[in-house]
């Protein structure tokens, strides 16, 4: 450390728009951005001292302070930095992590529902939003940047919250923004192909999701709440203190023998470590009966009684954006999902087969550009696969031409040898499946689910799948009958 040695630190960030006199600024090597750059915008706005992985330049002061950190271990000392800046805030919360490809967010709309329905003032944190007991807010990343994080859980402890389910992304866990943390429990879903734009090899993608339960600093998750179905899932037994399997298989501590599967909702009868747990939910098809078992699996960690489990369930209404049902009073169903790999399109069509086996599945989708490419023609393959029509089309093409993405999707599509049309734009392709659906079809609207707009090489645009599907239904005849 270089300068003052005494500071008296008023505010901690790491965005130089952020930063207020008397504050430490981190000024951090992203993979795009350079934080030393804004170095000199924040000291304009009152920084005293900097936190960088490069040496002082010879333009700074000597009554800046300037604190030289080790290479590589910049967003270690920042989640430190944060968590003590706010009075170790984690510390007084239970915190549950779930990490996996598919089914976070469901999963932990359920063990927030569960926590609630046990008494407990709470904070969810995911791909949606982030909320906690002073409001909710839009989601920049699935899981936050570690100073908000920190500033989150400081919400939600001083509110007098008590726990907190939170998504826990690949690159959060990989980014070192959770490090610190202790987890009371965490919870793995699956493992399929996704971020290998970021991960590089699956090998990595998987080593990321193991910190989650191997500890991120802070010692291991105290209880493992793991999917042995998945293959992956065994590769993480043993590394908490506690595992409890889930699963449909045989070996699974949390399992359920049969299940009802039907539009209205699932049925079913939990047998787990802690007893019978009847299961009434609104959520639909055989991925949320492993998502509801995760949560039973959560809750059961946190010794929360059976009957306020079985309540938590039951009282989840939806899941925004996820198998979102769209009613205007027309006579086929349409669906939105957040579906956007292979895997997740693969079990949004199959529940679809699963409870209308008899009718038409026409699948609108697309995949996101600037992201890995070699999912794309996988995800094609699932579309042709088990859909009867696809209509392919832009999902959030970002700076990539939309007709290249398309043109990688097609690779897999046109293997399947099933009728599909191209439409680049996404209202278009959403008119084209409305007005190919007859009686009794379900049209799938997959990839962007809850998200209220579409990123292009222009910029960001204001696009709905759910309203614009509303709108569309509206002006041809149908006037918003729910059925």
């Amino acid at each position: 450390m270089e300068g003052p040695v005494d500071v008296d630190i008023r505010a901690v960030a790491y965005d130089s728009r952020k930063v207020t006199p008397g504050a430490l600024f981190f000024a951090l090597q992203g993979e795009k951005e350079d934080g030393n750059r804004y170095a000199p915008n924040a000291l304009e706005r009152g920084a005293i001292a900097i936190a960088s992985e490069q040496k002082r330049p010879s333009g700074i002061t000597e009554n800046i302070a300037w604190i030289e950190m080790l290479p590589g271990a910049q967003r270690r000392v920042l989640a430190t930095v944060g968590a003590k800046f706010y009075g170790q805030p984690a510390n007084a919360l239970q915190l549950v992590g779930v990490t996996g490809t598919n089914g976070k967010t469901t999963t932990t709309y359920l063990i927030d529902s569960v926590l609630r329905a046990a008494g407990k003032k709470t904070g969810l944190i995911g791909t949606i939003g982030y909320r906690t007991p002073r409001g909710s807010r839009d989601a920049v990343n699935t899981t936050p940047e570690s100073l908000d994080l920190q500033q989150m859980f400081t919400e939600i402890r001083d509110e007098g919250g008590s726990a907190v389910a939170m998504e826990t992304s690949s690159h959060a866990l990989a980014m070192d923004r959770l490090w610190g943390c202790h987890f009371a429990a965490a919870v793995f879903t699956n493992l399929t192909r996704d971020h290998l734009d970021y991960h590089k090899t699956f090998e990595e993608y998987f080593a990321a999701k193991r910190r989650l339960f191997e500890g991120t600093g802070a010692g291991p998750a105290d209880v493992a709440i793991v999917n042995t179905d998945d293959p992956y899932g065994h590769q993480l037994e043993g590394l908490a203190v506690r595992t409890l399997p889930y699963g449909l298989k045989n070996g699974a501590e949390i399992t359920t023998k049969k299940y009802q599967l039907a539009f209205s909702g699932l049925e079913f009868t939990a047998q787990t470590p802690a007893g019978k747990i009847e299961v009434q939910s609104k959520l639909v098809g055989k991925i949320n009966v492993y998502n509801i078992l995760a949560a039973i699996g959560a809750g059961i960690a946190l010794q929360i009684p059976n009957a306020a489990i079985e309540r938590g369930i039951q009282e989840l209404e939806s899941v925004p954006g996820r198998f979102e049902r769209i009613a205007e009073g027309q006579p086929f169903l349409v669906i939105v999902d957040y579906a956007h790999t292979d895997d997740a399109l693969r079990n949004l069509i199959s529940t679809a087969r699963e409870l209308c086996p008899e009718n038409r599945v026409i699948t609108v989708f697309g995949a996101g550009g600037d992201r890995d490419r070699t999912k794309r023609p996988l995800m094609g393959e699932a579309a042709g696969n088990l859909s009867d029509m696809v209509v392919l089309t832009s999902d959030n093409p970002r700076s990539e031409d939309p007709l290249r993405i398309i043109n990688d999707v097609l690779v897999g599509l046109q293997k399947t040898g099933k009728k599909y049309r191209v439409e680049a734009e996404r209202g278009k392709a959403i008119e084209i499946a409305l007005d190919e659906a007859q009686p009794g079809d379900i049209v799938l609207l997959a990839g962007k689910g809850h998200e209220a707009y579409q990123i292009l090489k222009e910029g960001t645009i204001e696009f709905d799948d759910r309203q614009v599907a509303r709108q569309k239904l509206r002006e041809r005849g149908y006037g918003g009958v729910k059925k």
